[in-house]
């Protein structure tokens, strides 16, 4: 069984993330993404899903959080 699908990488909570994107549920580090696209892709799925948890994407080599609210229908 070789499957190529990579699983996001959970970061460790001792350490702060120097590289990367990392989500942000309720100022709680979760899942660490490469991308800053992919991070914001899955952080909008999850405010969708869950309006009422303040989701953010962590911008490690910046150390910047960005805000992630749901679009207005």
């Amino acid at each position: 069984m070789n499957n190529k699908t990579e699983k996001p990488v959970t970061p460790r909570t001792d350490v702060a993330p120097t590289v990367g994107y990392v989500l942000s549920v309720d100022r709680k580090l979760k899942t660490q993404f490469e991308s800053s696209g992919d991070a914001m892709a899955a952080a909008l799925r999850l405010q969708q899903a869950y309006p009422v948890l303040q989701v953010e994407v962590f911008d490690a080599t910046a150390r910047r959080y960005t805000t992630v609210a749901a679009p207005e229908n």
